[in-house]
This record gives structure tokens, sequence and C-alpha cells, in this order.
């Protein structure tokens, strides 16, 4: 069993340090209303007090409530912020782009890429890094947008699957609305994770780190979670792991043998 509050003092000292040791003295994230970025931007807070920026980019096609839970949190806690609307990018990429506003998964996505824009603007005119909100749930099932919601310098939660990051916001004190609301990317309006997925968090992190640990197919399924789960686990693992790694880069000495 995991001490998290010893875990959250260990997160807030890694992002002081890794700040540091890049040369800067301040961080920005995009904060979404939902429970990841909520806790990123406690864990920054603490590490960084006022020199820690949340950005709050909601879009045309996101919940309303996002950007509410969002405030909530911003004002309990004293956050730094801004809020960038999308609005007008987002309708010129739909008129640039055929088809991108009649397909909410493809605007969803270039919505996480705008933001990102904003971040990386944000952190390039401020002398800041960016920190990531992806939890390790979603990095391991390649469930994010490369270079949207998954690019960052540095990531405190990376290494924490989702279920774990429920047991930090309770102790961070987090509103209860965005720990009891449904996990959502927020790519568009009533977008569910557990919906797309199949399955919800708890028994896909259960099998995940029955995985990690060197379980076997056959063990897990003893555990009595479900096979299609595995299944899914599996193969998403395998299919997004190119999301997980650095651009491929054709090494030329690696190549001069073989022509």
């Amino acid at each position: 069993m995991k001490n998290y509050q010893i875990l959250i003092d260990k997160l807030v000292f890694f992002l002081q340090e890794k700040v540091k040791e890049r040369g800067f003295s301040a961080v920005v994230y995009g904060l979404s209303g939902g429970i990841d970025s909520a806790v990123v931007a406690l864990l920054c807070q603490k590490a960084w007090g006022n020199k820690a920026q949340a950005l709050l980019m909601p879009s045309i096609t996101s919940s309303s409530n996002s950007l509410e839970d969002a405030l909530t949190l911003c004002q309990k806690f004293g956050i730094a912020y801004q809020i960038l609307p999308l609005n007008t990018p987002q309708n010129a990429f739909g008129e640039i782009l055929e088809g991108l506003q009649e397909n909410p998964l493809r605007m969803g996505n270039a919505c996480a890429r705008m933001r990102m824009i904003c971040l990386y603007d944000y952190a390039f005119a401020n002398h800041c890094l960016v920190i990531g909100t992806s939890n390790k749930s979603e990095l391991t099932l390649g469930y994010g947008t490369i270079f949207g919601d998954m690019a960052c310098a540095i990531n405190p939660i990376g290494d924490l699957y989702k279920t774990e990051i429920y047991e930090i916001a309770k102790l961070l004190g987090i509103p209860q609305n965005i720990i009891q609301k449904p996990p959502s990317a927020d790519l568009y309006e009533g977008q569910s994770d557990e919906e797309e997925l199949g399955y919800c968090y708890e028994i896909l992190d259960k099998i995940m780190i029955l995985l990690e640990q060197g379980s076997s197919s056959e063990e897990i399924i003893k555990q009595d979670l479900p096979k299609d789960a595995l299944e899914l686990v599996l193969k998403r693992k395998e299919q997004m792991a190119f999301k997980r790694k650095l651009p491929e880069i054709a090494i030329l000495n690696d190549l001069k043998d073989r022509f």
C-alpha cells in the first residue's frame, strides 16, 4: 500500500528539481476541469506557487461545466490562470480542413493540439516549462492525442495509474464534483473515457498492474478479471506503443551495411 502523502511530497520535489535542472523557475499547464489536470495544478502550486500558471482553453465542442469546474478549483486554491477560448482557431481550422467540423473525434484531437500550441507559445513568451497531465493508464493504453495532451516537457503523474490519481486527489482536497464526475478527455460534449474503452479504469488498472508485475494472462483471468478487458489492454499496448516513443530517426551507420 502506497503512502500517498509521502508520494505527494516526492512529486512536488520532483517538479522543483527537474524544472531547475533545465534552467527554469516557472511552469505552465492546461487545466481542463478534470481530475488529472486538477492534481497537476495543485502539485505545481505546491512546487512553484504563483510561478505556476494554468491555461483554461475551452472549445466550442467541450463540455460547459468543464470551465466551471476549472474556475472553481482556481478560486478555491488561489491558482493563477488565464482563459484562452479556442472558438476562433477552431472555426478557422474548420474552414481550412475539409470534413473537420463533421467529425467530433477529429475535431477533438485538433483542439487538443491547439491547446498545446497555446501552452508552448506561453512557455516561450514567459520562459517556463510545459507540465504534462497524462496519467499512466492513458499513456499505457495510448488513450491520448499525440502532440496534443500527451506533449509536455515534464510529467509528474505519468507513472501513476488513474485509480492512484483519485487517492491523491482526495488528499489534496480537490472538490468532490471533480473527483466524482465520469472521466473524460472532453474532446467533445458527452465524451466518456470508460464508455469508449468499454471498461472502467478500476478493472483496466488492475490488469495493467498485474501485467507490470509479470503475471501471465492465465493468472490475470483467474483474478476474476474479464478476458475481453485483458485482450483490450494487450491490444492497445501493442498498437499504441508508437505514441510512447520519440520520433524514429534513421541512423545512417545502421543502414549502410544493408545496401
